[in-house]
């Protein structure tokens, strides 16, 4: 057992907390600007949870810090907190966290400790579903991501604005820009979310998977939405958001060759996006303080961890994937 600390505790970092006072830690150390927030999951966990009011990136004694807060400051927090020398996980989908974060990979090789990028729903998951799914192919040539669902009203502000920014695809060794809301594609996703229409938007996925895949010649991202999402992505968001979001899905669609034949596999999840972010998170710290993280660095799941044992403990905690049946089913458009 060891001692953990997370830095936010909203939809996902309260569920994470949960996650670890009930199996993976002695005791949880909290943080968050808003104390009765911080108050109020305290008291919810009981006596392995304790409050630290000390400022977010005030150096902390951990086994394990966990950036669990506002979107587009994790790069800066872990920057600050590198120096103590535990591993770091960061949870969380923004662009630029991923963009910062990836960029202290030299600097937590030299300190000899890890921090883990993208440890949620998607990314996160999907990059171990991308791992996974992989050993099924001598080449992977493509993977295609798409998810469906938000975590909480901080994650839905994130994808209200991932939607009206431009995309970052991976394609034939070079990386393009394309429009947000563009690309229109029905997915798949296992049921009950079912058929949806899927969009480009700003999300980090590509830049965690092509490191990850040598080879890699098509890498995109896409997340679902309605008319309205689209026609609103530019302005404010008008509408109140669940406290822990809805039924959300992931889907991972990998091709690639098999045996000399090009082959296609998908693999999919359902769950509520902050009951899953918070699992992954959880199973990432546990291989975190067990030493099972395969490299130092920073990088994501798809590099750091084996998928099996990954998703092994992931469905002992009641998250599981499964593989689409059937042909692949999709239609795109503009």
């Amino acid at each position: 057992m060891a001692r953990v600390a997370i830095i936010g505790v909203g939809a996902v970092g309260a569920r994470l907390a949960r996650q670890l006072v009930s199996t993976d830690a002695d005791e949880v150390v909290l943080r968050d600007v808003d104390r009765a927030r911080l108050d109020m999951v305290a008291q919810s966990l009981g006596e392995r949870a304790r409050i630290d009011t000390a400022e977010l990136t005030a150096p902390i004694d951990a086994d394990v810090v966990v950036l669990a807060g506002r979107a587009r400051v994790h790069a800066d927090q872990a920057d600050a907190l590198l120096a103590g020398g535990a591993p770091i996980v960061a949870v969380g989908d923004d662009l630029s966290d991923v963009r910062g974060l990836l960029a202290l990979d030299r600097r937590a090789r030299q300190l000899g400790t890890t921090v883990v990028v993208g440890a949620g729903f998607a990314p996160g998951l999907t990059c171990v579903l991308a791992a996974h799914g992989a050993r099924r192919f001598d080449l992977v040539e493509e993977i295609h991501i798409a998810k469906a669902g938000t975590g909480g009203p901080a994650c839905a502000r994130q994808h209200h604005r991932s939607l009206g920014r431009a995309a970052v695809d991976w394609r034939d060794g070079a990386w393009e820009t394309r429009p947000g809301g563009s690309g229109r594609e029905l997915c798949w996703f296992p049921e009950p979310i079912g058929a949806q229409d899927c969009y480009r938007a700003e999300l980090p996925d590509p830049l965690l998977l092509v490191p990850a895949f040598a080879g890699l010649r098509r890498a995109t991202s896409r997340m679902a939405a309605t008319r309205r999402d689209r026609l609103t992505a530019r302005l404010p968001m008008l509408w109140p958001t669940h406290p822990e979001g809805g039924p959300g899905a992931v889907r991972v669609e990998l091709r690639g060759q098999r045996d000399g034949v090009r082959d296609t596999l998908v693999l999919g999840a359902m769950d509520r996006p902050a009951v899953a972010a918070g699992a992954v998170a959880a199973v990432a710290v546990r291989f975190a303080i067990e030493g099972r993280l395969h490299r130092s660095g920073a990088a994501g799941l798809a590099e750091l961890v084996d998928p099996l044992a990954f998703l092994q403990d992931l469905a002992a905690r009641g998250v599981r994937a499964a593989t689409f049946d059937g042909a692949v089913a999709s239609r795109s458009g503009g």
